[in-house]
Parts: C-alpha cells; structure tokens; sequence
C-alpha cells in the first residue's frame, strides 16, 4: 500500500512537471493566407495622447518609425496615403473645420528592408506647419482641445489598399500588429 502511495506521488508529480513544460511557438504567418498587409509602428509604440502645443504650434511634429508588412515581405508595398482633417472644437474663433484632404504619400522607395525583420523600414513625420498649410488654416484658427484627425491606407503593387476601416481589431490595436491607422493630435496650450 505503501508503495502504490508512492508510486502515485511520483506518478503526480511527473504530470505536473511534464504539463508545465513549454515549447516556442512561432506565431501563425497569417499573410501567408494572403489576406492583408499592415504598416506597423515600432517607435513611438504605445502612443498615448498625440498632441501639439498651441504655445510653440508652428515648431510642433511627432516622428514614427514604421515598417511595412504584407504577404511577400514587405515587396508588395506601394506607399502609404495619408488624409488630413481639422476638427474645430471652439467655436469662440469661428467654425473653422475642415473635411478630409490629401496630405502625405509616403513611397516604398523611402523605405528600405531592416537587417533583422527583413520587412522594409522608413520613417513619417506630422509637422503641424503642414497640416495648417494643407486645411488652408492659419495658426489663429487652431486652439487648445482642437483637433487634427489624420487617416492612413497601405496600398499594396497588386491594387488592394488597408486602411482603418478594413482592418480587424487586432490589426489595429493589438501589441503585435500596431496599426492604428488613424491619428488624433489634440491641440493642447
């Protein structure tokens, strides 16, 4: 009896130590299935709150390092489109909103493939001077808890583009996929 005891504990202890036993598991190459592509952000990640201050407005930009992901390693990357509108939340300085407009074409030619993911790597940079030149704005028009909203598309050699509104959840938001593409740069004093 007191042998079987034994035995069991072993016998216990055995499927304990060989259920905690971890191997590495690669993550699934869901491109492989050929579904999307995605422009992930390496640095600032996470963003938090983007702002520009109202005080120093005319100096003000936020700088990304990005990296283009799509089935073939980055090769089908075309460029990645950025819209620019301006949301005006003060109304003591008049409506001054502005919709949608054309406002950065980054081209894959910019990029170039990274050492250690192999996936093309480029840098954006939002220059709020920019932003104000491309909505016909002036700075008199932008103040503090305003908004520039900013939105991107990926678009692929093959005619497919991604954007906010054709990306999963996890694309977006998720620490692996980082691919918001959608900004929102708040107007702070």
């Amino acid at each position: 009896m007191r042998y079987i005891k034994i035995l069991s504990l072993f016998l216990t202890l055995g499927l304990f130590t060989g259920a905690c036993k971890t191997e590495m598991i690669e993550q699934i190459d869901v491109f492989s299935l050929q579904t999307g592509a995605y422009m992930r952000h390496l640095t600032p990640w996470p963003f938090g709150t983007l702002t520009f201050s109202k005080a120093t407005l005319s100096a003000g930009q936020i700088a990304f390092s990005l990296e283009a992901v799509d089935a073939q390693r980055g090769t089908l990357f075309a460029s990645y489109d950025l819209t620019a509108r301006f949301v005006d939340r003060t109304p003591a300085n008049g409506t001054n909103s502005v919709a949608n407009r054309a406002f950065i074409t980054i081209p894959a030619s910019s990029f170039s493939p990274d050492a250690s993911s192999g996936y093309p790597r480029g840098s954006m940079t939002i220059r709020a001077a920019d932003l104000i030149r491309t909505l016909g704005l002036t700075e008199a028009n932008v103040s503090p808890t305003d908004a520039f909203e900013i939105e991107g598309v990926m678009r692929l050699t093959d005619g497919r583009s991604f954007s906010e509104r054709t990306s999963d959840p996890d694309i977006l938001g998720g620490n692996f996929y980082r691919s918001p593409f959608f900004y929102r740069i708040i107007i702070g004093n």
